[in-house]
């Protein structure tokens, strides 16, 4: 799993947006104004924040030392993950997905019922 691999898999989620608030050494990805990706491109071994549900959290910090408290992030709400072999891109994706669906803009009733 590279840069390029977790870049495109962000950017192709709809309505994603790629952005450097924070200057050129984070990539940071939004849905609606809403970040649910940052992407270091200067950290070894390649790292990432995700948000992600509170009790999956901590449970996830157990389970997988590639998983830990997210750096300069809300801990309670955040998560690093660090490319180091253990996880699979299935796992690596499905974190992506997962904080993706958390800031993602929920349809109103009205607009389901169409």
């Amino acid at each position: 799993m590279d840069i390029e691999q977790i870049r495109q898999y962000a950017i192709n989620k709809p309505d994603a947006e790629e952005t450097l608030p924070f200057g050129p050494e984070t990539l940071v990805f939004k849905v609606n104004g809403k970040v649910f990706l940052l992407l270091s491109l200067d950290s070894e071994p390649l790292q990432f924040n995700v948000k992600c549900n509170p009790d999956d959290a901590i449970e996830l910090r157990e389970r997988y030392t590639a998983v830990i408290p997210g750096y300069h992030m809300n801990k309670k709400h955040w998560n690093t993950i660090i490319i180091n072999g253990e996880l699979s891109a299935k796992q690596i994706f499905s974190f992506i997905d997962d904080s993706y669906n958390l800031v993602k803009p929920k349809k109103s009733f009205s607009r389901r019922k169409r």
